[in-house]
């Protein structure tokens, strides 16, 4: 019996691996036929291999009565019960690092665009509209902006850094200030708003960080900016529509969403708003590094009992 078990949300060339060098089995994604998966086939898989957006909720971990580890592709673990996992001594693994340049770089292009209006001068010559009536609205500097940045963990940092090249002025919110930095901290996330002009959004997902940007957050922003590469479920989506379509935020450039990957109507009319399909680390090598990583982690709980870069 087969003790692999993985989510077909995965890259192909990780399914490839888990088939052929473990014997791994796919778990079906209909429901009906991963009911019937789950009562007869999973007495024994011990691992099972997921994406962040898949993750592993309490159901599924109950179905699998030998799991002893978790091996998650992605940095976000927010859609794994690790209360589930903790009571039952699952080990759960994601892939940190190797993708904190490449969410680093989205985060700034969208930043550039969003206050330069790169996607929507695109749209703009394409429509034929260059040249005729009525003319595109300036941009503005991306240079010496007061920036927020909204969870300074690995990617807020290298975000930071990239920022600095631009002259911002950066400050932070976290859960307590960081004494390898010496950026401005505030205690609040309201606070942090209501002091920059843009605020970036790095902090993971999860129950603790649902609608953290809420209606006070972006009335404190103000005419200011937002650029999310966290979890859409960080930001009141409906609050945030509203300050946009009200005029009292300047605008927004979106990687995540609420109810990925459904994208409302409103944000899609907006041209004041960058959208991009959640892919902060869709790179050819940064993937690489992904499926690699999570190859290593399996390979080392199988091994040895202990996964390389582990969670809980």
């Amino acid at each position: 019996m087969n003790t692999i078990l993985y989510r077909p949300s995965l890259p192909e060339s990780l399914q490839r691996v888990l088939r052929d060098d473990h014997g791994a089995v796919e778990l079906p994604e209909a429901s009906r036929a991963q009911m019937a998966f789950l009562q007869s086939e999973v007495q024994n898989v011990e691992v099972l291999v997921t994406s962040g957006p898949r993750g592993a909720d309490a159901t599924l971990i109950a179905a699998l009565p030998a799991l002893r580890a978790i091996v998650s592709f992605g940095v976000g673990v927010d859609a794994i019960d690790f209360h589930a996992a903790r009571e039952r001594g699952i080990h759960v693994s994601n892939t940190p690092d190797v993708l904190t340049d490449a969410v680093a770089d989205l985060a700034v292009a969208l930043y550039l665009d969003l206050l330069r209006g790169v996607s929507a001068a695109d749209r703009y010559v394409r429509r034929g509209d260059w040249g005729h009536e009525p003319r595109r609205a300036l941009g503005h500097d991306a240079t010496g902006r007061r920036v927020g940045i909204l969870g300074l963990g690995r990617i807020g940092r290298a975000i930071a850094r990239r920022l600095q090249g631009f002259g911002c002025d950066i400050a932070y919110f976290s859960r307590s200030p960081r004494e390898d930095v010496d950026f401005h901290y505030f205690d609040t996330p309201e606070k942090l708003a209501q002091a920059v002009e843009v605020l970036f959004i790095t902090v993971a997902g999860g129950a603790e960080t649902r609608d953290l940007v809420n209606r006070r957050v972006l009335e404190a922003l103000g005419r200011g900016y937002l650029v999310n590469v966290s979890r859409g479920t960080v930001v009141d989506e409906d609050a945030l529509i509203e300050a946009l379509e009200k005029g009292r935020l300047a605008g927004a450039a979106l990687d995540v969403f609420a109810r990925e990957p459904r994208v409302p109507d409103a944000l899609r009319k907006m041209d004041n708003v960058v959208l991009t399909p959640h892919m902060g680390s869709a790179t050819e090598e940064t993937r690489v590094a992904m499926v690699d990583l999570a190859l290593a982690n399996l390979r080392s709980f199988l091994e040895y009992g202990r996964l390389v870069t582990p969670v809980v």
